[in-house]
């Protein structure tokens, strides 16, 4: 009998900094659902927060933002295969039942595996009113899926008011995952899966001569701490591709210490008294050669400026700096104060040859938002670091 484990404490654990490895923006995809009556499995993996909307209905019954199905009348529970767009290994999950008040399910688990190839069928279309056919049920059968290790045992689900949506389970899985089974006993629906972990990805045949983004959550980056977040976290900013809006960037608020009047030194950065600043774990030690800071859509909110600090920490210093709010270390400045624009893409080569680093603090003064931060260098691994610190 797997090992029943109540949700965390409502206080928001640390893993939520990390990288969502489920959602549809880094090309996670529901593989197989046993039914999808109300609402498709697809909708657990949207980036955007679930919504409620009174007046909806389909010819199924009352629209929800959400995987639901139907009520079981038959023998077993219901559940759904998930490819994980980003593997890696899983530190917490958040299963958000919200809007589901009268029908979440009352116990959920969650199952992991590293498939070495991926599955060749996939779920495709709006499924709703749908349920798995005989031909799906005999390929998912090969996958063996219900013999998978547990990452969270057999749990209670709390409803999706408000206060008791988010249904946080931290995770004690040390091998790397590709694929999960979530368990709903015996059916109803949740609004979100949240899988939050750190990609793993083997560096090592990276040739000399290609430069890789170091800080990409793909290739193993992760936000460790932040001064604010006021509209949007800065684990976005090592997200896919270019940022869709302003919300798949970083945001802070308006400091309130700004000067009543604002006034620049020689190169035009307006001299201020605070900052804010985000901290990161590079998915590699690695050589930085260039710094790419992207405020797309940051038009209105930009930050005036922006530098970066580097250092090298071993596992234990890291969690000395964590405990300490990152306010010990030993940063040394990859890119002093540069003045940065509107809307647009800067990217800054670094003249010298600095010393490998392990993480990354991007400032910015005075506040506002970033869409994306790369940094581009040369993984270096533990006999080629040594002569180079």
């Amino acid at each position: 009998m797997s090992e029943h484990r109540a949700a965390m404490s409502s206080t928001p654990p640390h893993f939520l900094n990390f990288n969502d490895l489920a959602c549809e923006s880094v090309g996670a995809k529901v593989l197989f659902a046993t039914d999808e009556w109300f609402a498709p499995a697809a909708n657990l993996l949207k980036r955007e927060p679930p919504q409620f909307i009174a007046s909806a209905f389909t010819e199924y019954g009352k629209w929800m933002d959400g995987w639901e199905t139907r009520r079981k009348r038959t023998p077993g529970h219901d559940w759904c295969v998930i490819q994980l767009g980003v593997p890696g290994l899983v530190y917490g999950v958040d299963v958000d039942t919200s809007f589901f008040t009268g029908n979440h399910p009352p116990h959920m688990s969650i199952q992991g595996a590293c498939l070495d190839e991926e599955p060749s069928f996939c779920l495709e279309g709006d499924r709703t009113g749908m349920a798995a056919s005989d031909s799906q049920l005999t390929a998912v059968a090969k996958l063996g899926s219900e013999a998978w290790p547990e990452l969270v045992g057999l749990s209670e689900l709390k409803p999706g008011y408000p206060d008791s949506c988010h249904n946080y389970f931290l995770v004690h899985f040390p091998h790397r995952v590709t694929h999960l089974r979530l368990n709903l006993y015996p059916d109803g629906g949740v609004a979100r899966l949240h899988v939050f972990g750190v990609g793993q990805k083997d560096l090592s045949a990276v040739s000399s001569n290609q430069d890789i983004d170091l800080l990409s959550l793909v290739n193993g980056g992760v936000c460790l701490g932040f001064s604010d977040a006021h509209f949007g976290h800065p684990r976005n900013m090592i997200g896919m591709g270019r940022a869709a809006n302003m919300a798949d960037g970083w945001e802070t608020a308006r400091r309130l210490d700004r000067p009543k009047k604002l006034q620049a030194d020689q190169h035009g950065i307006l001299q201020l008294p605070g900052y804010e600043w985000a901290v990161f774990r590079l998915g590699h030690m690695g050589v930085i050669r260039a710094v790419e800071v992207d405020t797309a859509h940051f038009k209105g909110n930009f930050p005036d400026s922006c530098r970066v600090e580097v250092c090298t920490l071993t596992p234990e210093e890291e969690a000395k700096c964590l405990g300490t709010s990152w306010n010990s270390g030993k940063w040394r400045i990859l890119l002093p104060p540069q003045k940065l624009r509107p809307d647009d893409n800067h990217v800054f080569n670094m003249e010298d040859t600095h010393s490998p680093a392990t993480h990354a603090r991007l400032i910015i003064a005075p506040d506002g938002g970033v869409s994306r931060l790369r940094l581009w260098g040369q993984p270096v691994f533990e006999t080629t670091a040594r002569s180079k610190l």
